[in-house]
């Protein structure tokens, strides 16, 4: 058992299980109304009411799947040396790639889908 935990991504194994149960709370639980302290919060998403309801949901989507994406690549820990600063640099990596992902992702759906 030590050495399958040595041998996996650990940071995010553990950022993707955080976003599952962000994920589950933005879906049990989204936010109503526009806010600045919960839900997915940008500029473009708070311009409206009608933005701001996409965004909610189509976040909580993007973010779902970068949970997942987070959780099975943090496995591949496995293929690479036996390193720590190198598992951690690649937890890193796939931390800030999958966060990248679900703001740059949903904020291009949000342009595309809402003109003015």
């Amino acid at each position: 058992m030590e050495d399958f935990i040595a041998n996996i991504f650990q940071i995010s194994l553990v950022c993707g299980v955080c976003f599952l149960i962000a994920v589950a709370l933005m879906y049990i639980f989204p936010p109503k109304k526009i806010n600045w302290l919960y839900g997915y919060r940008t500029v473009a998403s708070m311009k409206s009411h009608e933005r701001w309801e996409f965004a909610q949901k189509y976040s909580t989507i993007q973010m779902f799947k970068a949970s997942v994406f987070m959780i099975l690549f943090s496995f591949t820990g496995f293929l690479f040396p036996d390193s720590v600063p190198g598992r951690l640099f690649g937890s890193f990596i796939i931390a800030i790639g999958a966060v990248c992902y679900m703001f740059i992702t949903t904020e291009r759906e949000l342009k595309r889908r809402f003109k003015d």
